[in-house]
C-alpha cells in the first residue's frame, strides 16, 4: 500500500496521535501530497510547535504514526528558507 493511501486510510487516527503533542497546524508535503508516492516511500509532515518539546518526544510522535501506517514518518517542525519554498509547492493540510 502507499504511504497516501494509508495515511488517507487513517487520517483521524494520526490526528488523533498528533493531537497529544505540543503541535498543530500538520501539513504533508513531498511525494504524499504531489501523489507522487510509492510503496518505499516516507511520508513528510510539517507541523507548528506551539509548545515546549524535545527530540525524544518528536521521535516517538514520528513512530506512532510510523508504526500505525507502516511505512517511515519525518516530522519537520521548521524548514529552512529554501526548502521551505521548495516544499511550499506542494503543502497539503493533513
Amino acid at each position: 500500500m502507499r504511504p497516501s493511501e494509508a495515511l488517507a486510510r487513517h487520517r483521524d487516527e494520526v490526528l488523533a496521535i498528533i493531537a497529544r503533542y505540543p503541535v498543530a497546524n500538520p501539513r504533508v508535503f513531498g511525494s504524499v501530497a504531489r501523489g507522487e508516492d510509492t510503496e518505499g516511500s516516507d511520508i513528510d509532515i510539517l507541523v507548528d510547535r506551539i509548545g515546549p518539546m524535545t527530540y525524544p518526544e518528536l521521535f516517538k510522535l514520528e513512530g506512532e504514526i510510523s508504526v500505525l501506517l507502516g511505512s517511515p514518518v519525518e516530522i519537520a517542525t521548521g524548514l529552512k528558507p529554501f526548502a521551505f519554498e521548495h516544499a511550499l509547492a506542494d503543502i497539503r493540510p493533513l
